[in-house]
């Protein structure tokens, strides 16, 4: 921690610590932030990357027939099967989602085979897979993103970024105490200042969305508050993790089966009574455990709708009788319900789309936040250097890795969510491992970036990263109208408002990396002083 020098005041040694509780870390919450942010539309992004959805986004099926229908369907196809799960069409998803999981065979279980989990997407009009769907994991992956890393066990990455998000609390708190004259320097910006323009950049995206940051720093540690501080599960639950988890998410308790054959009730009649218990609000989720067995339960989970806790109630029902056996989560105990609300406050299940709008906006304020952050950090000790660069003509090893680190993420990272977007229209759609090949495309498009930014971290460099991220987001609108027919010029019109909302919305992001990189090409921006313009790999200048 940072500590009190002599004649140093609690505002001076927290610049400090507000510092290198930023910079040591900023990278990955810079791809955090881009994750948690495309997570308040990952629905929205799905649909636009399932393009052979969105004639059937105007279509409303009640609830009950679509349930019917996605039962119906697992019988047929999974019959045999561990456990359904179904989750029903609402006002962002128009189709079914279903999902089982098959044990494998007594004769293969030695063979090292694990339970497969499968999945389709049906139309909720009919109960059949929409014909020609494409293979993608959508907003999903992005959402996934910002908490697992995707390439790593999924333990050691939530670990990192728990670690993260404590950095980032620290220096949240840290730059509010540092920050004397915060508010007001919130409405001043210097152009063309250097180092005081990327400090007013810093302090004006900090600002513009402080409570949001430190709400969704605060409640992203709180959702794996668990992982973090277990003893209290081990000393209670004598280390059943499993039991725990039960009984916090109000989830059915798990069953063996009988091994003796049984119908299924019919499931009319559950979801009538969980309706009627729930004062009208229909279910979200049905999850069906041991199918076809004597055993057999049926969960129904209640719709969050606006709600703000993340643990909407269950009701369990015998899957072979139809009788309630247990409601689980009607009146959760006071921890169990503010976990609730915070969890619920960082996913932002309840919001309408103005809000969402909102937090999507305060997303990309975090996003610039910690952008402009790091390359402060570059811009400042590259001038404190500039006397010994001039002589010397070498830039110190750290501060040209935090350059190269910077230009790598920085530009990389919105490139490879365009690159992602791209395969998603350019891969046929019958490929084999279609959606394992989108998210090469946007982990190799990352890894190009990174590498030449180890190579050159130059103003050039910068500005050419720059175009390449506006090219690619500006072409997205381009590129949906050559591949299908709900591009804008129909979908301004006759909808779907989702797709046009988003080819307007990677619009706007290709306009705003096409402004920054004009802004780096000015004639101004190139002149150099006292060996200092080429702060932060060339980018020292705001225009």
């Amino acid at each position: 921690m940072a500590t009190l020098r002599k004649g140093q005041g609690l505002r001076q040694s927290m610049a400090w610590l507000h510092t290198w509780s930023g910079l040591l870390v900023c990278w990955v919450l810079f791809l955090v932030f881009c994750g948690g942010t495309a997570s308040y539309v990952k629905e929205e992004i799905t649909l636009w990357m399932k393009p052979e959805l969105h004639a059937s986004l105007n279509e409303h099926v009640p609830a009950t027939d679509a349930a019917r229908r996605a039962m119906d369907f697992l019988q047929r196809q999974a019959p045999d099967a561990e456990r359904w799960f179904i989750t029903l069409p609402d006002d962002r998803r128009p189709t079914i989602s279903v999902f089982w999981l098959r044990q494998p065979r007594a004769a293969d279980a030695g063979k090292g085979n694990r339970a497969r989990l499968e999945s389709r997407t049906l139309d909720a009009a009919t109960g059949n897979p929409v014909p020609g769907a494409r293979d993608t994991r959508g907003g999903e992956f992005l959402y996934r993103l910002h908490f697992d890393l995707h390439y790593m066990p999924a333990i050691w990455a939530r670990w990192i970024i728990g670690i993260c998000t404590m950095f980032m609390f620290v220096a949240i708190i840290s730059g509010v105490i540092t920050h004397r004259r915060i508010f007001a320097d919130f409405f001043t910006f210097r152009a063309r200042k250097g180092q005081r323009s990327w400090l007013d950049a810093h302090n004006a995206t900090a600002v513009l969305a402080l409570p949001f940051h430190l709400m969704i720093t605060y409640t992203g540690l709180v959702t794996l508050l668990f992982l973090y501080m277990p003893w209290g599960i081990q000393a209670v639950y004598n280390g059943d993790e499993k039991a725990f988890n039960a009984e916090l998410a109000a989830r059915a308790p798990r069953v063996k089966a009988a091994d003796v054959t049984a119908p299924l009730a019919p499931l009319g009649p559950m979801l009538t009574q969980a309706v009627a218990h729930w004062d009208g609000t229909l279910p979200a989720r049905i999850a069906v455990e041991r199918p076809n067995d004597a055993n057999a339960i049926v969960s129904l989970t209640r719709d969050a709708g606006r709600n703000l806790t993340a643990q909407p109630p269950t009701m369990v029902f015998s899957g072979t009788t139809g009788t309630l056996q247990t409601t689980l989560g009607d009146d959760p105990a006071a921890a169990s319900a503010t976990r609730g609300v915070m969890v619920g406050l960082h996913v932002a299940h309840f919001a309408p789309p103005l809000l969402r709008a909102l937090l999507f906006l305060s997303g990309l304020a975090g996003c610039l936040m910690v952008a402009t952050g790091a390359l402060l950090w570059a811009v400042k000790t590259r001038q404190s250097h500039a006397r010994t660069i001039a002589i010397t003509g070498r830039t110190p090893f750290g501060l040209r890795l935090v350059e190269s680190l910077n230009l790598g993420v920085i530009a990389g990272v919105p490139i490879a969510f365009a690159a992602y977007f791209w395969a998603n229209r350019l891969l046929p759609t019958d490929m084999a491992h279609r959606s394992d090949m989108e998210i090469r495309a946007f982990f190799a498009a990352w890894v190009v970036v990174a590498l030449l930014a180890q190579w050159r971290p130059t103003r050039a460099m910068w500005r050419g990263w720059l175009w390449m991220a506006a090219a690619l987001f500006a072409g997205l609108p381009g590129l949906n109208a050559l591949t299908t027919t709900s591009h804008l010029g129909v979908t301004l019109v006759h909808g779907p408002a989702v797709v046009a909302g988003f080819d307007l919305t990677v619009l706007a992001l290709g306009i705003g990396f096409g402004a920054a990189a004009w802004m780096l090409g000015r004639p101004h921006g190139m002149r150099r002083t006292s060996g200092a313009a080429r702060a932060a790999g060339g980018v020292g200048e705001m225009s």
